[in-house]
């Protein structure tokens, strides 16, 4: 009974204040960032190491709000059949509309819990559940029901919120709790109330040193009041809360969403030059101990952001440690999202001026640190936004683009140039950049 209190409680907030206000005609066609996260491409080649298509797939947006989220899934993955669910009526009004608005006709929406999925009978490639699950009133049974509707080869993208680097917010929220604030949805009066008791503390006040900011002292906040202050069935976790969450639901970690700024590494002056002990030691150490560690040190992600799956991640070896047999047996792909003629336009601009480039230009989210090619790097995979090509096809075009040692003026060996070029694509598809799959 209590849990279906806490479900009303939650449908009657979103109703009060749908998420997110995002303006039904602002569009994420050139968010290359956002796109990235939401083509089902990227969840699978981190997964499978492989590259699906996305045409013909069932994507389910559970949790859909005001439909924003399941506007970027049909762009980021053309073909692919959307549907959005959530509690809120009015949030699936403003979804429908928000589609409508775009030309999209391919999404279906409808007012469900997530809860309920089991006795749907629907099943999906791909369910994206985000800013959701850290709301319901018991995440195990929240991860049950999204697998319910998994297809066996399926992959799930959901999020908690972390419940160290959120601390200051759960701090208020339980502030306001005890004043009585939140009993009932928290409206214009509650927010009014916070908004005066917060700007009349100290600035010297912990939390309001640590939770507040005066831009929140305007009307245009009630959004972010809402989201963080007066949060409705907030509730936060930690990085071994999720490992037993996932184990407890019957499935597969298969990485964080954004992977590439959890490496505890990184967290160091000299990545290469570690203490001592944690040389030695972090061969061996689990990635779940690996993400407490970095969390422990540096907790600045809001979110527990991952990707998991009922079956686990392939074991594929680093391309820095495949045969030559494998490279020879590969096809490199530009990840789907650098593909488009705005990049490509870009791209040929920095080609005739003959620039050394950031790859993290076009898209910055998998790369935190730059990761920089040259003019003879960018025509070698100029090529890749037509088609995939085999390695050893690419091999020649790197040839014939650098006939030459720039040393000896000798002709390039071709042993030479694979190796240069495996060396690029090493560093490419670290951050996705490129997609290099085995048969």
């Amino acid at each position: 009974m209590a849990a279906t209190d806490d479900l009303e409680k939650i449908r009657r907030q979103f109703d009060y204040g749908p998420y997110p206000r995002i303006p039904v005609e602002k569009t994420p066609k050139e968010d290359a960032n956002t796109l990235f996260v939401h083509d089902l491409v990227t969840a699978f080649y981190r997964r499978d190491h492989r590259v699906p298509e996305t045409r013909g797939r069932r994507i389910l947006d559970a949790g859909c709000g005001t439909g924003y989220k399941s506007l970027v899934l049909a762009i980021a993955n053309p073909g692919a059949e959307i549907v959005g669910i959530d509690l809120s009526p009015k949030s699936i009004k403003l979804a429908t509309e928000r589609l409508k608005f775009h030309g999209i006709d391919n999404v279906y929406f409808e007012v469900r819990s997530i809860l309920e999925l089991p006795d749907w009978g629907e099943q999906f490639d791909y369910i994206n559940c985000d800013e959701v699950l850290y709301l319901l009133p018991d995440p195990v049974e929240g991860l049950q029901a999204l697998k319910s509707a998994l297809k066996p080869d399926g992959i799930l993208r959901s999020n908690l919120h972390s419940a160290l680097q959120r601390f200051p917010f759960f701090r208020a929220q339980n502030l306001f709790k005890l004043m009585g604030l939140m009993d009932d949805n928290p409206e214009e009066m509650e927010m009014d109330i916070v908004r005066e008791i917060m700007k009349e503390l100290k600035d010297g006040v912990d939390l309001k040193a640590r939770a507040w900011n005066p831009r929140y002292e305007q009307e245009e906040s009630n959004e972010t009041l809402l989201a963080n202050h007066l949060l409705v069935g907030d509730k936060g976790s930690t990085i071994p809360q999720l490992f037993q969450y996932l184990e407890a639901a019957g499935l597969e970690f298969i990485s964080m969403v954004n992977w590439r700024h959890w490496n505890l590494v990184d967290l160091f002056k000299d990545p290469d030059n570690l203490p001592t002990f944690l040389a030695l030691s972090l061969p061996d150490v689990p990635q779940s101990v690996q993400l407490e560690m970095y969390e422990l040190l540096h907790p600045v992600h809001r979110l527990l952001d991952f990707w998991c799956s009922p079956q686990p991640r392939a074991t594929v070896p680093d391309l820095g440690e495949w045969s030559e047999e494998q490279w020879d047996q590969s096809t490199v792909y530009l990840h789907p999202q650098l593909r488009t003629e705005t990049i490509k336009e870009k791209w040929l601009e920095y080609l005739n001026d003959r620039l050394i480039v950031d790859f993290g230009t076009f898209m910055s989210f998998s790369s935190p640190a730059p990761t920089y090619v040259d003019p003879l790097g960018l025509g070698t995979l100029l090529s890749l936004f037509d088609q995939p090509l085999a390695f050893p096809a690419l091999c020649d075009r790197y040839q014939r683009l650098a006939p030459l040692d720039p040393l000896t003026l000798e002709p390039i060996e071709p042993r030479v140039a694979r190796q240069h070029l495996q060396t690029l694509l090493t560093r490419l598809e670290v951050s996705l950049f490129v997609l290099v799959s085995l048969p």
